[in-house]
């Protein structure tokens, strides 16, 4: 019968969900061309809608294990589930999150990805290309939005902790920053595709220092961001 009843909530969710989706785009899409600040709250409240559809019809409820930083930093999240990417702007302040560059060909979502201030990530990209990235992203933090990279580099299921992208190191070096891990467990509540109750959790790893040798920093790094995995299955 939970199982039943959560297949119900979630053919409910699904057109409530995507329709509001679809108006707060469309709205942010005009904003973006008159009101840069409105353009950006729009984005923010798109993950507060998310999080009202999770909570009032799926039952599923987030909570933040340890403190989250207020200032700007580089942060480096777990990625399960589309929810943290929703998530971001409404949970950070203005984040600048580093994407796949051929993500920024999609029509409309491109460019206004573009506008909100992503930055993307050339995995082939030349110096120039690099020191331009760099800027960007110091730039970003100069301003007081902190950075946000998904290391594993795309999605994974709930319990899968795979070796971290190359891109993570490149960058950890490249911008000298330390790094704030965060996991989460998003991928956790589901079925298939039935959406159950139950709580999204993000835990904030302790702050990892600039400098590193590159294997220390990976390790430190992947086991912050997998501690909410299934312990046999983070060991991988």
């Amino acid at each position: 019968m939970a199982l039943l009843a959560a297949a119900i909530r979630t053919i409910v969710w699904t057109p409530v969900f995507y329709a509001g989706s679809a108006l707060l785009s469309l709205s942010a899409g005009f904003l973006a061309l008159f009101d840069r600040t409105a353009f950006e709250r729009a984005v923010s409240q798109w993950g507060r809608w998310q999080r009202w559809c999770a909570r009032v019809i799926l039952r599923q409820h987030v909570a933040i294990e340890g403190e989250l930083p207020k200032e700007a930093v580089f942060f480096v999240f777990k990625h399960e589930a589309m929810f943290e990417t929703i998530d971001l702007p409404f949970m950070l302040h203005r984040p600048v999150v580093f994407a796949k560059q051929e993500l920024f060909s999609i029509p409309v979502w491109g460019p206004l990805a573009r506008h909100y201030g992503l930055i993307p990530i050339e995995r082939s990209a030349g110096a120039a290309a690099l020191r331009t990235m760099r800027r960007a992203a110091l730039d970003a933090i100069a301003a007081g939005r902190p950075l946000v990279l998904m290391p594993e580099g795309t999605r994974v299921r709930h319990g899968q902790s795979p070796e971290l992208r190359s891109g993570f190191a490149g960058l950890y070096k490249l911008l000298g920053l330390g790094v704030v891990p965060v996991a989460v467990n998003s991928g956790a509540p589901r079925r298939g595709w039935i959406r159950l109750p139950g709580t999204i959790t993000y835990r904030i790893g302790e702050a990892i220092p600039p400098g590193l040798p590159r294997e220390e920093a990976e390790q430190r790094v992947h086991a912050a961001i997998n501690s909410l995995n299934p312990p046999l299955l983070a060991q991988d």
